[in-house]
């Protein structure tokens, strides 16, 4: 196991054709052009390698926030992403590759946690959905039993999230968290705003699936690692077959310019 140090250890001492790395001025698609990582995607998604590859640079070239961390903390996330086979375009809600602390932090989106569940093949539906002022109709907390009519809706204010499951065996559970409770969740757990405030209801999506499912769902083995994954703090270390992670030759940058979302609970 080689820490970001380490890695960046191993390029600076790394020197050929007399040339001589500064790690901090590598950037990503440095990083992403070394044959031994790119033999480390390859290794994970085989034929889908450079399409991700591709999508993690245009994500990374349109996020001035992204472009703030440490290329190779961004490089760890993504490889998470890689192996749990989840996109990284974070409009598509799958899985994101967020700044927290001047480093890149895997996060799992609402959709990524229902596409894992639905891999495992014990799932016949699941969902979650906002829930508008005056379509709740009542809620049981004992019994879970909720009533819903979409055509009273009043408004377009949401005032709560209901997710539900049934698995193939018949199981099903249903849950319901007005948004004061989501909102007291966040406060309590979440330690970074950064997701929420680009996109509340979908954090507030991703909040109710995943305590369920945590609570009460058949988690795969994906599933419980993309559940560390999503609670750890950003991600510092990678593993790594060899010390010579990077065995390309780079030269130094000497005036590279600085080119300029969340969930992170």
């Amino acid at each position: 196991m080689a820490t970001n140090n380490s890695l960046k250890n191993q390029i600076a001492n790394k020197s050929q054709g007399g040339n001589q790395v500064n790690p901090n001025n590598l950037g990503l698609k440095q990083l992403l052009s070394a044959p031994t990582m790119k033999k480390k995607f390859e290794d994970v998604l085989d034929k889908k390698a450079p399409q991700f590859m591709s999508s993690l640079l245009n994500l990374y070239s349109n996020d001035s926030y992204l472009q703030k961390t440490e290329p190779m903390s961004v490089v760890t996330s993504a490889l998470v992403a890689a192996t749990l086979d989840l996109p990284v375009d974070k409009n598509l809600g799958y899985a994101w590759i967020v700044p927290y602390s001047g480093k890149a932090s895997f996060q799992l989106g609402y959709k990524g946690y229902i596409q894992l569940a639905l891999r495992t093949g014990q799932y016949k539906n699941i969902n979650v959905i906002e829930v508008y002022e005056g379509e709740l109709k009542k809620w049981n907390r004992l019994t879970e039993e909720i009533e819903l009519d979409f055509e009273a809706r009043d408004s377009d204010k949401v005032i709560g999230y209901t997710g539900y499951f049934e698995l193939v065996n018949g199981f099903r559970k249903t849950v319901y968290w007005s948004k004061e409770e989501v909102e007291k969740h966040k406060k309590r757990f979440s330690k970074s705003d950064f997701g929420w405030k680009n996109d509340w209801d979908a954090m507030a999506k991703k909040t109710v699936i995943r305590n369920m499912l945590n609570k009460w769902g058949i988690l795969s083995i994906d599933m419980q690692k993309a559940y560390v994954e999503d609670e750890r703090d950003p991600v510092t270390t990678i593993t790594t077959e060899d010390d010579n992670i990077i065995d390309a030759e780079f030269t130094e940058e000497t005036n590279q310019e600085e080119i300029n979302f969340d969930d992170n609970e």
